[in-house]
């Protein structure tokens, strides 16, 4: 399994900041709960590879 490899798995993701200053994301999916807590920093530079992968989906999807 990759991250091309499709899968029929529905989730939940909730993104937001914790009491502690953290930003945190929240994955829930068939009754399991996975929270996973980033430094700002570190969430700034997920939020940078998120739109850089964007960015190479939008060009891609343009090249089919």
């Amino acid at each position: 399994m990759g991250i091309n490899t499709e899968r029929d798995i529905e989730a939940n993701l909730q993104i937001g900041p914790t009491d502690a200053g953290m930003v945190r994301l929240f994955i829930e999916a068939d009754g399991v709960e996975i929270p996973m807590d980033f430094e700002p920093e570190e969430a700034e530079e997920i939020a940078e590879e998120m739109r850089a992968a964007a960015m190479a989906a939008r060009a891609a999807s343009k090249k089919r």
